[in-house]
């Protein structure tokens, strides 16, 4: 089985802007909104397809992914959904004149919205297509049935605790991960393609590129935005200004307010914004209350580690850590599969990861892992930069949001 270069070829379709419009937008009111451009990318030679899209919030934008596999048996399955706009489906409608029709998609959570919400209006598309859910499915504000939610009730079912005994097992492995709540549940299904030896996940691990993905370089004034020092820069659009904007905004994104970011006052920012290089309603009205320290480099790089896998801390804080014990067995029994790369929904994909790697990204969770760590058991995240995510989590244990830690 081939594996295209580094420099393989790119999808990246232009078109009016309704080939980009997405109706439903307002389930998920994220940037960038109605218009979403999708990028498809062949990552395993006549195999393997990513699909990119962006979600974010204050141009802080990272991709969200859908994955597209071949089947031996004829077909495609899909791999957690992305929203179905006119382009999308028509690169889903060449590979499956090639490859035959859709027959799965796989909804690899019940609580990733961002997941969740493009499944039903994706499934309509594909009227054939048997779609396959984790077991245990919730909604907020009230729990409601997932055929009221848009998902087609006939062909609609729930993925059996065993892959052998799915559809398409023979050709795929999985393992669900399920975390009660409380309020609700985490679920995440990885699936494990044999032929490819190729590991699909949701959003347990991430690994963090040098240089911004090609999805988010469509448009890059997000990029620019946050590659100003202040309010005052100009917009200038160099590869190593992309580069830096990209950078600063993996730390926001994986941090919220990592310690090399200091938050301007309400007061200082508004003066600036009366100085700012753009003061229209796309820059905010020249709002910027950031103030970068000088060594923001050296926190990015920690963050990616040499593009190792790692956990998010958010998710280690406010999820997984309420049942340690039931992860790491999860991530034994994920890595006891002999994949050589990793597609994850979010950030970078396809990545090189181990089994070994895989499962030391979750070692941070063993009780023995004291103090508590962030990042993975080889490289842990500096302990400044996660500060702001314990104290968030201090807040919202106080406020009965979450639970505290399970030991």
């Amino acid at each position: 089985m081939a594996y295209p270069s580094d420099n393989s070829s790119l999808t990246l379709q232009s078109g009016e802007n309704r080939e980009h419009s997405w109706l439903y937008w307002f389930l998920v009111p994220v940037y960038p909104y109605h218009k979403r451009r999708t990028l498809r990318r062949e990552v395993v030679t006549n195999t393997i397809w990513t699909f990119d899209q962006l979600q974010g919030i204050l141009y802080t934008i990272v991709p969200v992914r859908m994955t597209i596999v071949r089947l031996e048996s004829g077909g495609l399955l899909v791999y957690s959904p992305i929203a179905p706009t006119r382009e999308c489906i028509r690169l889903v409608r060449e590979l499956e004149a090639e490859h035959g029709a859709v027959r799965y998609i796989l909804l690899t959570t019940s609580s990733g919205l961002e997941h969740k919400v493009f499944v039903p209006p994706f499934a309509r598309h594909f009227p054939q297509a048997q779609v396959f859910v984790p077991p245990h499915q919730w909604s907020f504000p009230f729990n409601l049935p997932l055929s009221w939610l848009g998902f087609p009730r006939a062909r609609t079912h729930v993925l059996p605790a065993e892959s052998h005994l799915a559809p398409f097992g023979d050709e795929f492995d999985y393992e669900l991960l399920h975390i009660d709540l409380g309020r609700g549940c985490f679920e995440e299904v990885a699936c494990f393609h044999k032929a490819s030896r190729t590991l699909l996940v949701t959003d347990t691990v991430l690994s963090v590129p040098e240089e911004p993905p090609a999805i988010v370089q469509d448009d890059p004034y997000p990029l620019l935005f946050h590659a100003r020092n202040r309010a005052t820069d100009p917009f200038i659009d160099t590869e190593a200004n992309r580069r830096k904007g990209w950078q600063r905004i993996a730390l926001f994104a994986v941090y919220f307010q990592p310690d090399t970011l200091k938050t301007l006052g309400l007061g200082q920012a508004i003066r600036d914004a009366f100085k700012a290089s753009d003061r229209s309603l796309k820059g905010y009205l020249g709002l910027f209350p950031f103030d970068w320290k000088e060594d923001w480099k050296r926190s990015f790089d920690a963050l990616r580690g040499n593009g190792r896998p790692f956990v998010a801390p958010i998710l280690q804080t406010l999820i997984l850590d309420q049942s340690p014990q039931t992860v790491l067995d999860w991530a034994e029994r994920v890595s006891r599969w002999q994949f050589e790369r990793i597609i994850s929904c979010h950030f970078d994909a396809p990545f090189p990861a181990t089994p070994q790697q895989f499962r030391q990204a979750f070692s941070i969770l063993k009780p023995s892992a004291q103090p508590v760590q962030f990042g993975s058991e080889s490289h842990a995240l500096p302990a400044a930069d996660v500060q702001f995510i314990i104290k968030l989590e201090e807040t919202l244990d106080k406020l009965g949001v979450t639970n505290p830690p399970s030991l």
